[in-house]
């Protein structure tokens, strides 16, 4: 190895992970909500899911809500992402354009893919058993892909695909462009994950 070099990095694409606080008393009433939700629509929506029960968009607009209190939670970390990015913080610009709940029994999982007419997409886990599956995240760059020589070790130059372990109360926060998933649910229980999109209105 040369030691008289300089390693420039660019285009690094981050996912930024925050514990949320008081995520115990917020994750009981957030899961007595959704399954709530899936009494009243059993057959809920498709989308990234295999298996498993997709929801509706999420009612937001009820201050007394669970669910708008866990939106105000969440802000300061919205917030605190914008800023990592460097993007220029407004609070009242800041909108949670949709939060939906996703519910996946053993053997359930999602597939790679997007979240389109975003800035930033979140992955909030409400309950998360061990092996329930880990959080995926592939190289935006497809490109890469074409054509690339045998890997002796793997680095964040050549890397493809990462996947990350998840605990209750852990809040994802990355680039709505970044290709995610969530591997399958190897455990006997139920995982619950609530996603939610961000956009920041630029229109005066």
């Amino acid at each position: 190895m040369i030691d008289n070099k300089e390693t420039l990095s660019f285009f690094p694409q981050p996912v930024f992970k925050y514990k949320v606080n008081d995520f115990k008393n917020f994750n009981e009433k957030l899961t007595a909500y959704i399954y709530d939700l899936k009494e009243n629509d059993k057959d809920g929506i498709q989308r990234s899911n295999k298996g498993g029960w997709h929801s509706k968009p999420f009612n937001l607009k009820d201050p007394t809500s669970i669910q708008h209190k866990f939106l105000l939670e969440t802000t300061k970390y919205v917030f605190d992402a914008i800023q990592n990015f460097g993007w220029k913080l407004e609070p009242k610009r800041v909108i949670c354009t949709e939060m939906w709940a996703i519910i996946n029994k053993k053997n359930n999982f999602n597939t790679i893919h997007t979240h389109p007419n975003s800035y930033l997409s979140a992955a909030y886990y409400v309950k998360a058993p061990n092996n329930c599956g880990k959080f995926i995240v592939e190289n935006p760059h497809s490109i890469s892909r074409h054509s690339y020589p045998i890997l002796e070790k793997k680095t964040d130059f050549n890397i493809k695909v990462a996947k990350l372990e998840i605990e209750e109360g852990d809040l994802l926060l990355f680039p709505a462009f970044l290709p995610h998933g969530v591997d399958e649910n190897e455990s006997d229980e139920d995982r619950i994950v609530i996603s939610f999109n961000i956009n920041i209105n630029n229109f005066k």
